[in-house]
């Protein structure tokens, strides 16, 4: 009994062995794969995110409804959904609307590795989060609506998406391509009018001349997401300072746009921001409570209170950079966004 025991525990070992050692290879080959092709992004991007691929175990059945709810999240949790105690959601926006590619495209605010990167101090909160604190910031600012109970089957689905994107991910979460990419911000206000001829050289196409955006044919999700207006994000998200909407709009727009290859500049990326969040959107409620400590405040911040006496316009259109330098010199902070 005692040999067939030793023998289980050696064959478990050599499998396991041969698990890591697969991985590791796989690694490798997609390495020396981007660098052939002239990637120089790393190969975590090319590992398999295929949802569908997955067998129908009971923690893959709610996978695969995490990735649901990413891509077609009005449908399950929206206004239209058919159920009044699952309308969470104030907008028809969905998660892949910001987090390009099911959350998988490098400078569109990637989510591989995000679950090792939670619990996570925030600047908002001036506390350290969980995963579904941060996924209920979402859900009342980027969907404008209301929080996810976090014990309910659609808070736990999506964390396990999450899970599944992160199970290659280093241990502390860090990838390149996390967030958006650096931008060069201008030492200027935005230029309105430039901000427009840009949107309508560039977005409309997809957008619409309205900015309002499309519907996909299910009629519950964007295929082209709205800009402002109603059904877009309110003016407490991230995407609703300039800094931030410019950093991902130079990486991923118009539609298609990589990192490695942007269409717009710097500066077109600035104004097209600019003009982009001077729309209407809806307000969120109570957002003089965010970041309690206000030196943590982000600089393009669209809502007062500030700990400096700048405009509320100049910190909604800038110029930028003497607020920066306020905050460095004031409270040596180093603002960048």
């Amino acid at each position: 009994m005692k040999i067939l025991a030793l023998l289980k525990k050696r064959v478990a070992f050599f499998a396991i062995s041969i698990v890591c050692i697969s991985a590791f290879l796989m690694l490798l080959i997609l390495d020396i794969i981007s660098i052939n092709s002239g990637s120089r992004m790393p190969s975590i991007y090319y590992m398999n995110y295929d949802v569908e691929s997955l067998s129908d175990s009971e923690k893959n059945s709610s996978v695969r409804y995490g990735y649901q709810l990413f891509n077609e999240t009005p449908k399950y949790i929206g206004p239209d959904n058919g159920d009044l105690t699952m309308a969470f959601q104030g907008n028809r926006l969905a998660c892949k609307n910001c987090h390009l590619n099911s959350g998988t495209k490098p400078y569109s605010a990637p989510l591989i590795g995000i679950i090792q990167r939670f619990p996570q101090f925030r600047g908002r909160e001036n506390k350290i989060g969980t995963i579904q604190e941060r996924i209920n910031g979402c859900m009342e600012r980027s969907m404008n609506g209301n929080m996810l109970p976090e014990e309910s089957k659609e808070m736990k689905a999506i964390v396990k998406y999450l899970e599944y994107l992160s199970r290659y991910a280093p241990e502390d979460g860090k990838i390149e391509g996390q967030g958006f990419v650096s931008l060069r911000i201008p030492n200027r206000a935005v230029n309105l009018d430039h901000g427009k001829l840009v949107f309508e050289k560039n977005c409309i196409v997809c957008h619409t001349s309205s900015g309002l955006g499309v519907l996909e044919s299910n009629g519950f999700t964007y295929e082209y997401p709205p800009l402002w207006g109603d059904d877009s994000f309110n003016h407490g998200a991230g995407m609703a300072r300039v800094i931030t909407s410019a950093k991902f709009i130079k990486a991923n727009m118009p539609f298609g746009t990589t990192y490695d290859a942007p269409v717009l500049t710097d500066e077109e990326a600035y104004d097209v921001a600019g003009y982009i969040n001077q729309q209407q959107r809806p307000f969120k409620a109570n957002p003089e409570k965010d970041f309690p400590d206000l030196i943590k405040k982000p600089v393009s911040t669209p809502y007062p209170p500030y700990a400096d006496s700048f405009s509320v316009e100049q910190h909604q259109k800038g110029p930028f950079q003497p607020i920066i330098d306020y905050y460095k010199k004031k409270y040596n902070v180093t603002k960048t966004k």
